[in-house]
C-alpha cells in the first residue's frame, strides 16, 4: 500500500469511470499527436548528430513510459530541441557509446530527484535564467539548421558557437540553390498554414478542418513529393543515413566503466536539470489548459525510468514536449491513454512506413526546426527587457550569451550564482533595524542614553547580519532592548552575530532584553546558545513588558 502511493502514476487515477467517449477522444488525441511528433522526432535526432531513427525510438519508448508512468494526465515525452545543443555536444565529444551511459545516469539522477520529492525545488530556478537559456539554445538550434538550410557542403559540423560560424562562412560559395529553394518553401508552408489557417478557421469550415493537420507534415510531404517528381540534387534522409530501420532495435549495452562515469558526470547532470525543468514547465502549462494539477516527484521519477531505459534500444535524451502536449490537450485528450497511443502510433508508421523515410530532404527538416527554434524562443523578452530592474536585465543576458557562445551548463551556473546574489541582495535590503524613539514609547523620555530599544524586521541572516554588528557601536549605558516581533526568519549566522552581541553586552554591562520571538527565531537561538547565554529574565514576550523590565532596571541602578 505504501508503495502504491509512494509510486502512483495518474493513469491509475485517470481510468476510474473511464468510458467509451474518454477512449474514442484520447484515441483521436493520440492519432494527432503522432503525426505531428513524427517529423520533430526525425528533426531532433538529425539536429543533435545521430540518426533520424534515434529520435523515433524516443517518442516511441520514452513517450509511452512517460504517459504510462508519469504524474501528469496529458504531458507527452519524448526527444526535446531543448536537447539538441548538448547531445551533439556529447556526441561529438565523447561519442554515441557515451551519450548512451550520460543519458542513463542523468535517468537515475532524475527518478533519485523524484524519490527524493525534490519536485518542487525546480520551480526555485528564476525565470530569468530560465528564459536566457531556452532564448540561447532556440539560437544555436537556428544555426546549426543553416548547413542544411543551404545545402551546404561543410563535412562534420564542429559544436562550438565560433566553429560554427567560421565553417558556415568558410562554405557559403557551396550553397545549394535548389535545397534553399525548397527549405524557404517549407518554411513558407509551414507559416501559411499554421498562421494563415488558424485566422480563417473560424470563419471557414474547411480551414477548421486543414488547420487540424499540422503544418510541418504538409512542407514535409510536399517537399518530399517535390524532390521525387522534379528530380531535385538535395540531400535526403536516404542520401545521408541509409533510410530509417523497419523495425525497433534490440536491447544493447556499451562498455562500462566507473572511469566514464567520472568524466560524464557534469554531462549527465546537465541532461537531468534540463529535462527536469522542461518537463515540469511542460507540466505546469498543462495543469493550466485543463484545470489539473500534477505531481511533479512522479513525473520525474517517470521521466527517469524513461531516460534510464530508452538509450540502451537506441534512443536519445527524453522530456516532456510543450509544442506536442499543447497539441494533444487541444485535440481532446483526457488520460494518458492519449499519450500511449501517440508512441503506438509513431511505432506503427517505423513498422509499416519506413522505407519511404528515405525521400524525405534535410532541406524541409531544417525548415521545420527553424520553425522550432523561433517558436520556441521568448523573444518579447527582450523587447520588454527596459520594463525590469538591472540585476534581472544582466542575469537573463548573462545565461544568454553564455548559452549561445560558451556552454549550457556554464550558463546556467553563472546564472543561478548572478540570481542568488541578486536574490540575498534584495532579501537583506528588506531588513532593517529602527531606533524606537521616546514619542512612541513614553517610559523611554527619562533615561536618555541609559536605555536604547530597536526593533527588527525581515530576516537575520547571513546578507543582513551588519543590522546586529552595527548595534555593537552604539550600545547604550546601562539596558538595550530588542524586539524580534517582526523578524520572520534567522539563520545560523544571524543567531552567531547575536551571540556576539550577546557577549559584547556583557563585557561592558550592559543588560540586553530579548522579545516578541516568534517560533523559528526561538527555536534557532535556543540551538545555537543565545537563549541560555540571555538567561530566562532576558526574554520578554511583548515589548510593554520588556522595556518595563529595562525601566525597573535603570531605575534600581
Amino acid at each position: 500500500m505504501a508503495v502504491t502511493r509512494f509510486f502512483h502514476p495518474r493513469l491509475m487515477d485517470a481510468l476510474q469511470g473511464y468510458d467509451r467517449q474518454r477512449l474514442a477522444g484520447d484515441i483521436g488525441a493520440g492519432l494527432t499527436v503522432g503525426v505531428v511528433a513524427l517529423p520533430l522526432a526525425m528533426a531532433f535526432a538529425i539536429a543533435s548528430g545521430l540518426n533520424p531513427e534515434a529520435g523515433l525510438f524516443t517518442a516511441i519508448i520514452a513517450g509511452f513510459l512517460i504517459s504510462a508512468l508519469g504524474g501528469s494526465r496529458v504531458q507527452i515525452g519524448g526527444p526535446a530541441g531543448a536537447f539538441i545543443v548538448i547531445v551533439y555536444g556529447i556526441v561529438e565529444r565523447y561519442g554515441y557509446a557515451n551519450l548512451v551511459i550520460a543519458t542513463a545516469m542523468s535517468g537515475v539522477m532524475l527518478f533519485a530527484f523524484g524519490f527524493f520529492r525534490l519536485g518542487t525545488l525546480v520551480r526555485f530556478i528564476p525565470i530569468a535564467v530560465v528564459i536566457g537559456f531556452t532564448n540561447g539554445i532556440a539560437v544555436l538550434i537556428a544555426l546549426s539548421q543553416v548547413k542544411d538550410f543551404l545545402g551546404l557542403n561543410t563535412g562534420p559540423m564542429p559544436g562550438s558557437f565560433f566553429g560554427i560560424l567560421h565553417t558556415l562562412g568558410a562554405s557559403l560559395s557551396s550553397i545549394n540553390l535548389p535545397a534553399t529553394a525548397l527549405a524557404l518553401a517549407s518554411l513558407a508552408v509551414i507559416v501559411a498554414w499554421q498562421f494563415g489557417l488558424a485566422r480563417l478557421a473560424p470563419s471557414k469550415a474547411w480551414a477548421a478542418k486543414l488547420v487540424l493537420v499540422p503544418g510541418a507534415v504538409v512542407a514535409l510531404v510536399g517537399a518530399t513529393l517535390v524532390v521525387g517528381m522534379a528530380g531535385l540534387e538535395v540531400e535526403t534522409i536516404g542520401s545521408r543515413f541509409g533510410g530509417v530501420p523497419s523495425a525497433l532495435p534490440g536491447f544493447a549495452l556499451p562498455d562500462f566503466s566507473w572511469e566514464t562515469v567520472r568524466f560524464l558526470f557534469i554531462p549527465a547532470t546537465t541532461l537531468a536539470m534540463l529535462g527536469a525543468i522542461e518537463s515540469l514547465l511542460c507540466a505546469r502549462v498543462a495543469d493550466g489548459m485543463i484545470g489539473d494539477r500534477h505531481d511533479p516527484n512522479q513525473e520525474l521519477m517517470a521521466q527517469g525510468i524513461a531516460n534510464l531505459v530508452t538509450p540502451f534500444f537506441g534512443g536519445m535524451p527524453a522530456t516532456g514536449t510543450i509544442a506536442r502536449t499543447v497539441t494533444n490537450i487541444k485535440s481532446g485528450a483526457s488520460s494518458p491513454v492519449a499519450g500511449m497511443v501517440h508512441a503506438l502510433t509513431l511505432l506503427l508508421v517505423v513498422l509499416v512506413t519506413a522505407p519511404l523515410a528515405k525521400n524525405i530532404p534535410l532541406a524541409a527538416m531544417a525548415a521545420i526546426l527553424m520553425f522550432v527554434a523561433w517558436n520556441m524562443g521568448e523573444w518579447r523578452e527582450f523587447v520588454h527587457l527596459r520594463q525590469y530592474r538591472l540585476p534581472y536585465r544582466a542575469t537573463l543576458l548573462a545565461v544568454f550569451l553564455l548559452t549561445v557562445v560558451f556552454d549550457l551548463t556554464v550558463a546556467v551556473e553563472v546564472g543561478l550564482v548572478a540570481a542568488c546574489l541578486t536574490f540575498i541582495y534584495r532579501i537583506s535590503s528588506l531588513s532593517r533595524c529602527e531606533q524606537l524613539s521616546a514619542q512612541d514609547y513614553p517610559p523611554l523620555a527619562d533615561f536618555g542614553r541609559d536605555i536604547a530599544a530597536h526593533r527588527l524586521h525581515g530576516a537575520i541572516f547571513f546578507g543582513a547580519v551588519k543590522l546586529i554588528e552595527n548595534l555593537e557601536d552604539h550600545l547604550p549605558a546601562r539596558v538595550l532592548v530588542l524586539d524580534f516581533k517582526n523578524v520572520l526568519y534567522i539563520d545560523s549566522s544571524g543567531a552567531d552575530t547575536v551571540l556576539d552581541l550577546v557577549r559584547t553586552c556583557h563585557k561592558r554591562g550592559v543588560r540586553l532584553i530579548a522579545c516578541g520571538l516568534a517560533f523559528q527565531p526561538q527555536d534557532i537561538l535556543l540551538r545555537c546558545g543565545v537563549t541560555e547565554a540571555l538567561g530566562p529574565a532576558n526574554l520578554s514576550p511583548t515589548l510593554a513588558q520588556a522595556l518595563e523590565l529595562a525601566v525597573h532596571d535603570a531605575q534600581a541602578a
